[in-house]
């Protein structure tokens, strides 16, 4: 020991209080992180229960607005939270380009759960595609039909009731991929959001949706937290036209995001 060279000393003596701060980190993530979802859960059984009586009382067009809203405004406070935490950030300011247009799909990547966060977040007129058994829940059930968004039980019936939507000047958000990607590259993707854009003679607008490590991805199950700290971003990609040809606008499509996909940066 005493002919160890000092700097070898200063470095392990340093080494307990470095393991220490990352524990305390990976501690402090885990509470954010697990923290976080419960009161997020809780937040929409909440809401899900007290309004059930507003999808009755109100004229649809009304309820569709307000229900809109206040989904955003809590998925703003859930994102707020995780923010303040400064272990698990988001920048989805880019979004605000788009607050005021009508008559839009919205075609993002798909890496996580929060992925419709994230946006609904930042669009207060933005319509979503919803499984019908998580549309039949009671944790989702009454915010869902409040807001107007749209069941995937009939794939010719979703596909009316998105271009109704859009063409009444709502923004349609839909994963080309149909699911979340499992792994650092894009799945293949399916045609549904160029069907609808081309039934609605609506752009399709791509957006990109991009995380340092995986995040409430398929591949990571819930319970497992992720590695901290956690940064995700949103950036607009390019804006396709109306496609004229629907196999065609989705190969061209999916060919742009596959190079434009940045991975876990």
């Amino acid at each position: 020991m005493a002919n160890e060279p000092l700097s070898a000393l200063a470095m392990n003596n340093g080494r307990p209080a470095r393991e220490k701060k990352s524990r305390l980190r990976t501690a402090y993530g885990c509470l954010v992180y697990y923290g976080g979802l419960a009161g997020f859960g809780a937040m929409c059984l909440l809401w899900s229960v007290l309004v059930y009586p507003l999808v009755v009382l109100l004229p649809k067009q009304q309820g569709k607005i307000f229900g809109r809203r206040a989904i955003r405004f809590g998925f703003s406070l859930y994102l707020w939270v995780l923010d303040a935490s400064n272990i698990i950030t988001c920048d989805a300011s880019a979004l605000d380009a788009l607050r005021d247009e009508s008559s839009l799909v919205i075609a993002p990547n798909h890496p996580s759960l929060i992925d419709v966060v994230l946006i609904a977040s930042r669009l207060p007129n933005v319509v979503c595609i919803i499984k019908a058994a998580l549309a039949e829940q009671i944790m989702f059930g009454g915010g869902a039909k409040l807001a107007g968004y749209i069941r995937s039980a009939s794939r010719t019936q979703m596909v009316a009731d998105a271009v109704k939507e859009i063409k009444a000047g709502g923004q349609l958000l839909i994963f080309p991929e149909g699911t979340r990607t499992a792994g650092d590259e894009l799945n293949p993707f399916k045609g549904g959001f160029a069907l609808i854009a081309k039934r609605a003679n609506a752009p399709v607008q791509t957006v990109f949706i991009d995380f340092n490590h995986p995040f409430l991805g398929k591949a990571r199950p819930l319970w497992r937290p992720p590695e901290f700290p956690v940064h995700m971003s949103v950036r607009l990609g390019e804006r396709f036209p109306p496609p004229d040809d629907v196999q065609t606008s989705v190969f061209r499509i999916e060919d742009y995001c596959r190079e434009q996909f940045r991975g876990y940066v």
